[in-house]
C-alpha cells in the first residue's frame, strides 16, 4: 500500500488490528499486525508501551511518544510537497494497550544503502564513515551511499538528536523512496546523536535541506511546538528548537560531539 494513500490515516487510527507476528531481534516488543477498515487492508508495526524495556538515560514509557513526535517533525520538514521520511505513524490503543502504530514499508531486496566491506569493494561514490578490522584482522570500512535521500535523513537525525540510526533503520521502499524507522530513542535534551550517516561531516547543507529546516522552524512557531508538548518535556522542546536554530545559523553537517559513542552498537 502506498504509505501516503489518503486511506492510510483512517486505517491507522480506526482499523481493526490483528497481531500476526513479532520482530524477534528488536530491543522492545515489536509486533506485526494486519489492519482492516471498510474493506481496506494494510500491514503495520505495533509497539505497545507496556513492551518497552527501561533505559538508563530515557524516561520509562516514553518511546512511543518519541516515535510519534519524530513522525510529526519529519512531516514538518517535508517542504514543497515532499513526503516525510518517517512512515505514517499514530498513537492508539491496540491488542496490548496503547502504543505506537506505523504503516509497514515493503522494501526492495538487495537495496542496502549502508554496508561494511573491504576497501577494494567500496562502491564508486560511496562515503567512508569508519575504518576498522574484521575478525580476521583484515581492513574493513563502514560506508554509505552518497544519496540525496540519505542526506535528508542525516539532517533529520541531527534535528531529532537520533541516538540510534542503525543501518537496519534505513529502508528502501518498493516505491524507490528511502524511509527511516525506529525513532524511539530520539529527542533527548542532551546531545546523543549516534548514527551510521556521518559521511557528510563538515559539508554545507544543500540549499533544499536548509529550506526544509527553515520550514520546520516556522511550523514550530505556528503550533507544532504546542502539539509536541503533549509528547515531550519542556526541556526536550527547548533543545529541539536550539538544534533547529543552530542548523539555520551554521548550515553544515556537524561532527560527533565526542561525549559518547558516535555510532550505535550494533551498527546494523
Amino acid at each position: 500500500m502506498d504509505p501516503f494513500d489518503p486511506a492510510v490515516p483512517g486505517l491507522l487510527h480506526a482499523g481493526r488490528m490483528e497481531v500476526t507476528g513479532r520482530i524477534v531481534n528488536a530491543s522492545n516488543a515489536t509486533l506485526v499486525c494486519e489492519l482492516e477498515c471498510d474493506g481496506v487492508h494494510a500491514r503495520c508495526v505495533y509497539k505497545p508501551v507496556r513492551g518497552e524495556r527501561p533505559l538508563w538515560d530515557f524516561p520509562d514509557g516514553t518511546l512511543a511518544d518519541r516515535e510519534y513526535a519524530s513522525y510529526l517533525i519529519s512531516a514538518a520538514l517535508a517542504a514543497d510537497g515532499k513526503r516525510p521520511m518517517v512512515p505514517p505513524t499514530v498513537l492508539r490503543e491496540g491488542p496490548f494497550g496503547p502504543g505506537m502504530v506505523q504503516l509497514w514499508v515493503d522494501t526492495e531486496e538487495d537495496a542496502e544503502l549502508v554496508d561494511v566491506c573491504a576497501p577494494a569493494d567500496v562502491p564508486r561514490g560511496w562515503l567512508t564513515v569508519l575504518r576498522a578490522r574484521d575478525s580476521l584482522g583484515d581492513p574493513a570500512l563502514l560506508v554509505h551511499a552518497d544519496h540525496p535521500e540519505l542526506r535528508r535523513m542525516a539532517v533529520l537525525d541531527v534535528v531529532l538528536n537520533n541516538a540510534d540510526r542503525k543501518a537496519g533503520h534505513v529502508l528502501t521502499g518498493v516505491d524507490g523512496r528511502v524511509y527511516g524507522v525506529d525513532h524511539g530513542i530520539c529527542l533527548h535534551e542532551e546531545d546523543k546523536l549516534r548514527t551510521v550517516l556521518w559521511g557528510w561531516v563538515g559539508q554545507k547543507l544543500p540549499a533544499e535541506a536548509l529550506e526544509e529546516v527553515r520550514a520546520l522552524r516556522g511550523e514550530l512557531a505556528d503550533g507544532l511546538a504546542n502539539q509536541l508538548a503533549d509528547h515531550l518535556t519542556r526541556r526536550e522542546l527547548a533543545a529541539l528548537s536550539s538544534r533547529v536554530d543552530a542548523l539555520i545559523a551554521n548550515p553544515e553537517f556537524p561532527e560527533p560531539s565526542g561525549y559518547g559513542p558516535a555510532i550505535p552498537w550494533p551498527a546494523f
